[in-house]
């Protein structure tokens, strides 16, 4: 019966239809993402190989370019475990949840209604009417309101609600790139300071030896007191010094323990003496394509499509607002409500239209370009801070691979004259300072040239971080695909279907736990799939 006044009261107007023609009237500004003049090439260059045309494109597993198992698991398990990356995803849920929020203000309403009341008039009432001073009253009956869109003022809140949920499904991908490459580059720290410990050993195993060699010539009337001295000191100040970096090494692994979902007082790293990573070619194509390629200039550009739809929303403000209301049912004083003479209904229209209301509603739509105005200068500072951290990335990743170079160099240079002073040493030919000196210095640049290393790969990972990781914008969902449900859809609500290769948790599935790192079953947890 309600569809049936709702159709008569739409259709008995033929004026009615007439504005709903209107609904396709759009207040928003035309919108185009701004374009920029870029260079055609890097100012920096780095020591990479040529790229072949199939491989301009960086893989989504880039870490594997390290060639590092351990890392590749640390990696996988991170990706599939993390919480803030679960965190993340589940944001990316709840703004798809608004678009369904604000596509239902399209549609029409529907509703139902009942009750039943048992009243009692006071008999001293005043003016009360002559008669029985109780009555009871029974209804039951629907209804259906819808407020057509005539100026697309609901059209551009959906929309902005899609943008926001592309804007969200872009944080998560910058998240997700962020959480690999924090985790390569302390799992590149931690190897480092693994191999500064070796150096350290092999070095105390040494300066041992040198002790004892001043122990020797000591008791042999060779040499002065003041040399075993001075082998000792160069003995404890460099134990010392491994000391801090295992402490260094045990907080990074932590760190790695958090990444990857673990308990740090379970997570262990085995050491390993030397690095042992790959020299990757990373493509880095060329500057236009950036824009393409990093996640949070696609997010700045979906803040800036939905500040552009907010103007529409404010413009629409200043027209009539239409509205369509339908009810009607059985109303009776008693239970005998299936009655046609107990039927009741009312059909109508109501329209508004601001006057005056001081400025309220200018004001709303200054902000609006206000803000869209700002979302473009954030826009702008977003892809002018990208070509910056390429091209910083650029420069460290050459600088820094010469640098090693020379300091290999160095290393060779500074063990030769360590073992040519203590054989002088021994032979009486020359004193134990020079000993010492060489020493020091075979230490110094061991320890540097692989902080250098060290520092290299992990430029490495951040000039892939600064080309967006193998990320492009053709990755996000398309507006349609930020809808999780259909109209008539009452299942399956608790864990909408994956949208832009992001998913998130179901009822039961397998993860890492929280405490161990095992494989557990867990009640409302699943890996998160980036890829």
């Amino acid at each position: 019966m309600i569809v049936r006044s709702l159709r008569r009261t739409v259709m008995s107007g033929g004026a009615m239809l007439s504005l709903a023609a209107l609904s396709a009237c759009d207040l928003a500004p035309t919108y185009h993402p701004p374009t920029y003049v870029v260079p055609a090439s890097w100012h920096g260059q780095a020591p990479f190989a040529t790229a072949t045309p199939a491989d301009t494109q960086l893989p989504s597993n880039w870490w594997t370019m390290l060639h590092d198992p351990q890392l590749d698991a640390l990696e996988d398990k991170a990706t599939a475990a993390n919480a803030d990356l679960q965190a993340a995803a589940e944001r990316f849920v709840q703004a798809r949840a608004m678009v369904m929020q604000a596509r239902a203000d399209l549609l029409p309403h529907f509703g139902l209604a009942f009750g039943a009341s048992d009243n009692k008039q006071s008999a001293d009432r005043l003016f009360r009417y002559k008669g029985a001073t109780t009555a009871t009253d029974e209804f039951y009956g629907g209804l259906a309101s819808w407020e057509p869109d005539f100026w697309s003022e609901i059209r551009n809140q959906v929309r902005m609600a899609k943008y926001s949920a592309q804007e969200k499904a872009a944080d998560f991908a910058a998240a997700r790139l962020s959480l690999q490459a924090e985790l390569a580059n302390d799992y590149v720290a931690l190897r480092g300071y693994d191999a500064q410990d070796a150096i350290y050993r092999k070095s105390i195993a040494y300066y041992e030896r040198a002790v004892s060699v001043t122990q020797t010539q000591l008791a042999n009337q060779a040499a002065p007191k003041l040399d075993l001295a001075r082998a000792q000191n160069r003995l404890y100040v460099t134990q010392a010094a491994e000391m801090d970096i295992l402490a260094e090494r045990e907080v990074t692994e932590h760190a790695i323990a958090v990444l990857t979902n673990s308990a740090p007082s379970s997570f262990h790293i085995a050491p390993v003496d030397t690095l042992t990573f790959t020299r990757a070619a990373i493509p880095v194509g060329v500057p236009s394509d950036l824009l393409q390629r990093r996640p949070d200039i696609a997010a700045a550009e979906r803040q800036m499509a939905q500040a552009n739809r907010s103007i529409g929303v404010s413009r629409a403000a200043f027209y009539p607002h239409i509205s369509l209301n339908a009810n009607g049912g059985f109303d009776a004083n008693g239970f005998d409500l299936a009655n046609l003479a107990n039927s009741m209904w009312s059909y109508g229209a109501s329209a508004s239209m601001p006057i005056f209301e001081g400025g309220l509603r200018r004001a709303a739509l200054q902000a609006s370009w206000s803000t869209y105005r700002e979302t473009r200068d954030h826009y702008r500072s977003s892809v002018l801070s990208a070509f910056r951290e390429v091209e910083d990335g650029l420069s460290r990743t050459d600088r820094l691979w010469a640098e090693n170079d020379r300091l290999k160099a160095a290393v060779s240079a500074a063990l030769d004259m360590q073992n040519m002073t203590m054989t002088l040493y021994k032979g009486g030919l020359s004193a134990y300072l020079d000993a010492i000196i060489a020493q020091e210095a075979a230490l110094d640049a061991q320890i540097s040239q692989v902080q250098v290393e060290t520092r290299y790969v992990q430029a490495e990972v951040g000039l892939i971080r600064a080309l967006g990781g193998g990320w492009n914008d053709r990755l996000l969902p398309t507006p349609d695909q930020t809808m999780t449900f259909s109209i008539l859809q009452y299942d399956g609500l608790h864990h909408p279907t994956p949208a832009g290769g992001i998913d998130t948790p179901g009822d039961t599935d397998t993860r890492y736990d929280d405490l161990t790192g095992a494989t557990t079953l867990r009640t409302g947890t699943v890996p998160v799939s980036g890829r």
